[in-house]
């Protein structure tokens, strides 16, 4: 049976920062940008800024319980912040950039506790964990602009996240490291020159360029779900190309300008693979986005196995 929706409330520095992690994630109803904490009534972005009013960006987000649980959340806020920092978050410095976890009932409060404890007890920082832990407060919704700034103003958002230091914060401590030996004695000589160096598989001589069976492409390296044969289709480019991932939380997207031009490189959320490039010249039909993907770095679950490895969730993506 259904829970009734709740609200979690997090501080993780630039609320700009605090929504994509979150959001299109199954069970999260809705995400807002505000401030809270603080002692003025409807604070301003331009009040909040000053360091006066006692308020820190956050974000509150509507999930439902059944399907994406609070432990989950607090789990992915820590992988989002520098929780040792108690001056602010990355470059934003100052008291509106600290980090805090708002509860709104009992149980919230216990989770988070726990899930602290567990973080100190990781040996994970060296330094002490300083987000603390509050009651909730008024949250002030903030202004228009500022709501899903990441899909508003995605080139600037990127830049923003990357020259702030917080993208490379987070790949140095929450992205797995395999040692190098590892991988290569997992994967093929290309699959690690496409994952681990950026390599380019040859065109048209390669896996999955013309595959056309129903299932899911997964990360070689991890096996975490990456894009659907029903986002698949012929761009006569010569590698597997996707209209879109299947989340768009399991790809990152960065500038790429190496060989004298401006692309952007797609790699995989949690090991980081690089998997391909995307650009803006598919079908517009279907959104515009053309993700061309080195058959190298990925690995076809087909859709009769899915289940019996893991992947059931993702059925419903071939029920018509």
């Amino acid at each position: 049976m259904t829970q009734t929706l709740q609200k979690a409330t997090f501080a993780g520095g630039c609320f700009w920062c605090m929504v994509e992690p979150f959001d299109e994630r199954p069970g999260i109803h809705e995400i807002v940008s505000g401030y809270t904490g603080g002692h003025t009534p409807n604070p301003t972005y331009e009040d909040v800024i000053t360091n006066t009013t006692g308020h820190l960006e956050a974000v509150q987000i509507t999930y439902d319980p059944d399907i994406f649980p609070y432990e989950k959340l607090v789990e992915l806020f820590w992988q989002q912040i520098d929780p040792t920092d108690d001056g602010g978050q990355f470059a934003d410095r100052g008291e509106s950039y600290k980090t805090a976890i708002f509860y709104h009932n009992e149980d919230q409060k216990q989770l988070a506790e726990l899930s602290k404890h567990k973080l100190e007890q990781s040996g994970r920082f060296k330094q002490p964990i300083v987000t603390p832990i509050l009651p909730a407060e008024t949250f002030y919704p903030a202004e228009a602009k500022h709501q899903d700034y990441y899909k508003k103003h995605p080139f600037h958002y990127k830049l923003y996240k990357k020259g702030s230091g917080r993208k490379a914060f987070i790949k140095d401590h929450w992205t797995p490291q395999d040692d190098e030996q590892q991988l290569r004695n997992q994967l093929t000589d290309m699959q690690y020159k496409v994952t681990q160096k950026s390599a380019t598989e040859p065109p048209f001589q390669n896996e999955y360029h013309d595959h056309e069976e129903e299932g899911i492409y997964v990360d070689v390296v991890s096996g975490e779900p990456l894009f659907s044969s029903t986002d698949k289709y012929d761009a006569g480019c010569g590698w597997p190309s996707f209209t879109k991932p299947i989340e768009q939380h399991v790809i990152e997207e960065d500038m790429d300008t190496s060989l004298g031009m401006r692309r952007t490189e797609v790699t995989s959320h949690h090991a980081s693979s690089h998997l391909g490039h995307v650009f803006e010249d598919g079908p517009k039909e279907q959104g515009g986005l053309r993700y061309c993907i080195n058959s190298a770095a990925l690995t076809f679950i087909p859709k009769d196995q899915m289940e019996e490895k893991g992947y059931g969730r993702f059925l419903n993506l071939f029920q018509t």
